[in-house]
Formats: structure tokens, C-alpha cells, sequence
């Protein structure tokens, strides 16, 4: 049998390893035996199991359940993702040719809705703290909204990879005293209801439109999210229209089922678990506060079940890499920093691994590889738009060596995973400063899309 992927799931299966990396269920077979379901529940809408599309039997019971746990007007599942999930939000909110406001460091799938929409865009910069893109001024919003009166949707993301949550309290309040709709990316906070321990989810706040991920931070399988309408200023019928233009018409029921007994597990013993897990990363940050080299960043504004960490001597590719070997798996790392996502899922024992380990390198460098020889600076760039972006995607293109795409437009995005940020998107202007940073990001191993060719030498710019 020519089963690739087959084979690596095998692969991956037997190994025992800590998982801190997505999806939030962790990869066990917990709060129902889904070897019961799968594949039987892989279904479509026959008898009264109801349609996504239309639904009035027990995919709108679901979703009201989930829209009370969760303290929205309506909640609407997305089986397209929080990728799907943006489109539906953003196209339900403007029409093409309207302007958004959008924090720079957005993911990819807001700039696609974007040219999905045929939307102009607007600028936020975040501040740069201790080497992390954070917050944006609330002041800066405001700025922004008397200067562009055209700007209809503030889109913002909270928290971010990182854990880093907006003051959405502070910016809501701003976007309604000018009449504008915020349309929050929640992807990363689908357990801040759970806990008054953790920052507040943006819903709270009467945010207009919330996409939250499910799957990341909650025990739902890849692919499941929720849209959540926050506010009575939403038309929720043009939010369906775009619900049923986004979405498959052959929605997972798998995916809906996980969705359904992930709210249920989470409004009961799950906000225990979620609690005891906040204990217990507490409780290790407290212990290793004095470890020198070692630091956990953490502070008010960001989500502690984000484990964010570096230590003196190594990027925090290497040290993804010195964890990888010994077989606990991160979410992600970057120049600075590795991060665990830990989730309800998570055991004790997961964290005793993780933090046990962190402090053992920290400890005892002369046991572990040392960080490589070379100096990489650490770069952050302002793009400039020089098309729309809409327009951009359209243009005619051509081919050419990083080398030679200073001053360039660039026709593609160029994105590393995670997190999924574009350090370029269409229409915006090949810098220097943007260059250098691709080839360092390539140098420490990123893996880097929308470069061109075996060594990813090449770039698609417009003609």
C-alpha cells in the first residue's frame, strides 16, 4: 500500500512523547470512547439529524447550548475552521470596497478575507516588548478612526500565539463611541470563560463578532470552531447567508460532535481541570524564578496557559529542538522563545516533563548542545502597501532570486508556520530590513511558505 500519511500517523502513535503543541484534545480518547463513533458518526443529514445550512432540530439545540456556555447572542459552528470562521465574520460585516482596520500581525486568513471581499486596509503596529509583538494603543484606534471616517470593521487579534491578550474593555468602548464594528480573532481563547484566573474573553466586552478556535485550546478535533455573535448591532441573518457560502455543504458531523461534547465537558468538570492546571503552572514558574538563564514571561496581560519561555545561550529554535529529542513536542518557537500549549488536557505529569526538563538545560549546558556560532539580529520591519491588496493577488507575476527583490512588489505572502503572521503580504514593498529577516528566519530553520524552489531561493513579485 503507497500510505504515507498512514504511515506517519503509525509512526507518530507509537511514540510516547508530552504533547504541548495543538489540537487541545491531546490526541486521547477521553470524555467519550470515540472508537464507538469513528466512522460511524461520519454522517449526513439524514432522519432528524438537521442541516448546518438550515438548521432546526439538533444542530440548532447544539448551538444554543454552546452559545449560552460561551455568553453570545448566537454562536454559529464552523467546521471550515476560524479560517472559515473570519470569512463568515468579515463578510457579514462589510461589503467590497469598504475599509478595515487590521492589526499588522494578523493571521494569513484575515488578509485572505480581505481579497475575499475586495476590503482596503488600514494599519495597527503593535508594541515590541521584550522581543514580543503585544499590545496596540488604544489611543492608536482612535487616531485612526477620526482621521479615516471610511474604516467600518476594527479587526483585532486577542490574545495572540504568544498568550497576549488586547485592552478589548478599553477598544470596544472606542470602535462603539465612533460607531464601527470590532471583530476580534479569539482562536487562542476558547477556555478564558472557563476561568476568572484568566483574561476575559472579548465576548465579555460586547464585541461584535468572536471566532474562537476550539480545537486549539479546547477538546475538539482540527477544524472545529465556533462564530460568535456578540452584540444586537450584527445582522445575524447576512452572517448566516455568509455562514452557507463559506461553509461546506457537506459538513462533519464528527466535527459538530466534538464541538457539542467539548462545550459540555468544559461547563462542568472541565473548569476544575482548567483550574488545576493553572495551579500547577503557578506553582513551577514560582519554582524556577531563581533558576539563572531561565525565564517564563509572564505578566497581567497574557494567557498563563501559554508557557513561554527561553534560556540564556540558545534561540528558541534550539531549544524546540533540544525538547523534541527528548520527546516533548512545543507548539511552536522563534528567534527568543519556545511555547508549550498546555490545555485540560494536560496532565500533571505533562508539566512535571516539561519544567523538569527546562531546568535541567538551563542547569547544565555543558550536557546539551550549544547554541550555534552566528550572530542573527533581531528585525522588525513596516511594510509599505503599494496596491491593494485585493488587487495585488490578481496582478501579473514573475520570479525572482531573493537577492535581486529589494524594491520589488511582492505578488505571494511569505509566511512562517507557526504562527501564520505574513512578513509580506500582496501589494507591499521587498525591503532590505524584510529581506534580511526572511534569510535569518531561513538560516535558524523556519519553515517559511510562499518561497519559491528546492532551496526556497525565489520570490513571486508583480510584473
Amino acid at each position: 500500500m503507497n500510505t504515507p500519511i498512514l504511515n506517519e500517523i503509525d509512526r507518530m502513535k507509537k511514540k510516547k512523547y508530552t504533547n504541548f503543541h495543538m489540537p487541545g484534545h491531546k490526541g486521547l480518547n477521553s470524555l467519550i470512547d470515540w472508537s464507538e463513533y469513528i466512522p460511524f458518526g461520519d454522517l449526513t443529514e439524514v432522519g432528524n439529524l438537521d442541516n448546518l445550512q438550515a438548521p432546526v432540530g439538533i444542530i440548532k439545540e447544539s448551538q444554543e447550548f454552546a452559545s449560552k456556555i460561551f455568553k453570545s447572542k448566537e454562536t454559529i459552528y464552523s467546521i471550515n475552521g476560524t479560517t472559515g470562521g473570519i470569512y463568515i465574520g468579515l463578510g457579514g460585516l462589510t461589503n467590497p470596497g469598504d475599509t478595515v482596520l487590521v492589526q499588522r500581525n494578523s493571521h494569513k486568513s484575515i488578509y485572505n478575507s480581505c481579497i475575499l471581499n475586495r476590503l482596503n486596509i488600514e494599519y495597527l503596529y503593535p508594541k515590541i516588548e521584550n522581543n514580543i509583538l503585544t499590545t496596540i494603543n488604544p489611543e492608536d484606534i482612535e487616531k485612526k478612526l477620526i482621521t479615516n471616517p471610511d474604516i467600518k470593521v476594527v479587526i483585532l487579534t486577542s490574545p495572540n500565539y504568544y498568550g497576549i491578550v488586547q485592552n478589548i474593555g478599553e477598544i470596544s468602548k472606542i470602535v462603539r463611541k465612533y460607531n464601527r464594528y470590532l471583530m476580534v480573532d479569539e482562536a487562542h481563547g476558547s477556555h478564558f470563560v472557563f476561568s476568572d484566573r484568566l483574561p476575559k474573553s472579548s465576548l465579555e466586552y460586547n464585541a461584535d463578532i468572536v471566532i474562537q478556535s476550539t480545537h486549539k485550546t479546547l477538546p475538539s478535533f482540527t477544524q472545529s470552531s465556533m462564530v460568535h455573535i456578540g452584540s444586537d448591532r450584527v445582522d445575524i441573518n447576512r452572517i448566516r447567508e455568509f455562514s452557507n457560502l463559506y461553509q461546506s455543504t457537506s459538513p462533519s458531523y464528527l466535527l459538530m460532535l466534538s464541538l457539542e461534547i467539548a462545550t459540555n465537558y468544559m461547563a462542568n468538570e472541565g473548569r476544575i481541570k482548567l483550574n488545576e492546571n493553572i495551579d500547577i503552572i503557578e506553582k513551577y514558574i514560582k519554582e524556577l524564578e531563581n533558576i539563572e538563564g531561565l525565564h517564563i514571561y509572564n505578566n497581567d496581560n497574557k494567557d498563563i496557559t501559554k508557557i513561554l519561555f527561553s534560556i540564556d545561550g540558545y534561540t528558541g529554535k534550539e531549544l524546540e529542538e533540544l525538547l523534541y529529542v527528548e520527546n516533548i513536542f512545543l507548539e511552536m518557537s522563534d528567534l527568543h522563545y519556545g511555547l508549550a500549549l498546555s490545555t485540560v488536557m494536560n496532565r500533571r505529569v505533562d508539566f512535571e516533563i516539561l519544567f523538569n526538563k527546562l531546568k535541567d538545560i538551563a542547569t547544565n549546558r555543558d550536557k546539551y548542545k550549544i547554541a550555534k556560532n552566528f550572530h542573527i539580529d533581531n528585525i522588525h520591519t513596516m511594510e509599505e502597501s503599494i496596491y491593494p491588496i485585493y488587487k495585488a493577488f490578481y496582478m501579473n507575476s514573475e520570479l525572482v532570486e531573493l537577492d535581486f527583490s529589494v524594491n520589488k512588489i511582492s505578488k505571494s505572502y511569505i509566511t512562517p508556520y507557526p504562527p501564520g503572521v505574513p512578513l509580506l503580504v500582496p501589494g507591499e514593498r521587498i525591503t532590505s530590513d524584510i529581506l534580511k529577516d526572511i534569510k535569518n528566519k531561513k538560516k535558524l530553520g523556519f519553515y517559511i511558505l510562499g518561497l519559491v524552489g528546492n532551496d526556497k531561493n525565489y520570490i513571486e513579485v508583480i510584473e
